[in-house]
């Protein structure tokens, strides 16, 4: 997987500029995520009624409560009660204690009032059952835990099941191009490409459910064109892909003089941070309509030469000689490690209908499946709340006595905004409603169109919230596959 894959490529229209991460593995995104586990909160899914912009979600957080509640003792979650109405608490494992540098991110976040509190990371920090072992802190989630402490879908849902002697046919290097239909439109099962040989096979099912993320389901729906789905699969709306629309996001990195020549010790904790900072203001009294939250990153690492531990750019601070290699090399890295700190502010944009992507008539991948078209654009809600991001970072780190380790992005770059899709948090592209004209799923992800196709990633969101997605993907999933399970029992497939 990654950003750019050799033989799959994707098109930009005009000048967009979104870039595309796909994983290629079994378990996908879970593999390399940061295990950031946040619910939506009860005013995430009616934002229309509140800002009027955008739609409220055909449910409501006290409809998937249970499933939030369900996926917390599944995985595994880390974090404290608060009481937040927004942020909503769950039954949470002991959280790690902060670091120095979450210590000294505390005291000057709460001296400019934004609220701080035990991050909520899908790690095992006491034990859960006799599968999965408990979190040793050696800060290496992302090379994958060796005691399947932290969360991903292999280690923690799809092997577990294997073991379990669950039915499972599991088919690795194998990518779905279509799903096929009877000449009544309804799905019989998936075409898909054996990427060992290259040939094309078909797997036939009484119900389908698509799972390959946002994109990549709206890429195989508007694929599989039929006489009766001539728009592509369940796309009588023209909305499959429509409503794209990622997380916005803002970093800024400081220097803090105070922490250098810091006792070495070991401070790892688990593989990420130990803190975060809600969104903590009203958006009513601010000059953009959506929040965002800020993660916190830093402290004694594995180290590392180049963007945020150049040590002669310390030395120019000081104004000392830079430069030199050896011992003067080696004592200026022992003085200056674990004295940076990172701030990554992630929050949501407002999904916009001009925001999508499509099928690119002139263009396919080595399999010969044609690819995505992407056409996005930041709106001034974004730009301003990426500006809103900075003067934040800029008063924290002052509050701190630290210094910033780049010049505060301005207009001219959108306030250092990332590029769209460049979070990986896509969402929207098969939207959730009531209304078949206006949306793609109903409130079970269940096709409007085609009722024995499901779409479970986020695409049916239908808002992304300043969360971090993955908590409520897994929490639709489980109801979704309740609802699929009640209605065989029915026996209406």
């Amino acid at each position: 997987g990654g950003w750019d894959i050799e033989g799959e490529p994707y098109t930009q229209k005009d000048d967009t500029n979104f870039r595309w991460f796909r994983s290629r593995m079994l378990g996908g995104r879970t593999n390399h995520w940061g295990r950031i586990s946040l619910r939506f909160g009860p005013n995430d899914f009616k934002k229309k009624s509140i800002d009027g912009l955008g739609e409220d979600w055909p449910i409501t957080y006290d409809d998937l409560k249970p499933y939030y509640d369900k996926v917390d003792k599944l995985i595994g979650v880390f974090g404290t009660k608060e009481n937040l109405y927004n942020e909503p608490d769950g039954f949470f494992l002991p959280p790690p204690k902060p670091r120095l540098h979450e210590l000294y991110y505390i005291k000057a976040a709460k001296k400019a009032d934004i609220k701080v509190i035990p991050s909520r990371l899908s790690v095992i920090t006491k034990r859960i059952n006799n599968d999965r072992g408990v979190c040793f802190y050696c800060n290496g989630c992302a090379r994958s835990c060796n005691v399947y402490a932290d969360f991903s879908s292999g280690s923690c849902l799809i092997f577990p099941a294997q073991n379990a002697g669950g039915q499972i046919d599991l088919y690795v290097n194998s990518m779905v191009r279509t799903v096929e239909t009877n000449p009544e439109g309804k799905a019989t099962g998936v075409s898909y490409i054996n990427k060992d040989d290259g040939n094309e096979y078909k797997l036939n099912g009484k119900v389908v459910v698509l799972a390959a993320s946002a994109c990549s389901s709206a890429r195989i729906l508007l694929n599989s064109k039929s006489k009766q789905h001539p728009n592509g699969l369940g796309n009588s709306s023209d909305l499959v892909g429509k409503y794209l629309h990622d997380s916005t996001g803002g970093d800024m990195m400081a220097f803090l003089p105070q922490l250098t020549n810091r006792k070495i010790y070991n401070e790892d904790g688990v593989g990420g941070m130990h803190v975060y900072s809600p969104w903590w203001l009203d958006n009513k009294e601010l000059d953009f309509p959506r929040g965002y939250h800020i993660e916190v990153w830093g402290g004694m690492g594995a180290p590392t030469y180049g963007t945020g531990f150049n040590v002669n750019h310390f030395n120019k601070f000081f104004g000392l000689k830079a430069g030199g290699y050896g011992d003067v090399l080696r004592s200026d890295m022992k003085k200056y490690y674990g004295s940076t700190i990172g701030f990554s502010g992630r929050g949501e944009s407002v999904a916009m209908k001009s925001n999508y992507c499509e099928i690119d008539p002139n263009k396919v991948d080595k399999y010969g499946v044609p690819v995505l078209r992407f056409n996005y654009k930041w709106t001034d809600y974004e730009i301003k709340q990426a500006k809103h991001m900075q003067d934040t970072f800029e008063e924290i780190i002052h509050n701190m006595g630290g210094q910033p380790l780049w010049n505060k992005p301005g207009i001219e770059s959108n306030y250092g905004l990332t590029k769209p899709g460049e979070i990986i948090h896509e969402v929207g592209t098969t939207r959730m409603g009531k209304n078949p004209k206006d949306s793609v799923v109903n409130q079970f992800e269940r096709m409007h169109d085609v009722e024995n196709v499901f779409v479970v990633d986020a695409g049916p969101f239908v808002s992304q919230a300043d969360k971090n997605p993955t908590w409520t993907i897994m929490a639709l999933a489980w109801r979704s596959s309740d609802h699929i399970v009640s209605e065989f029992k029915k026996q209406n497939f």
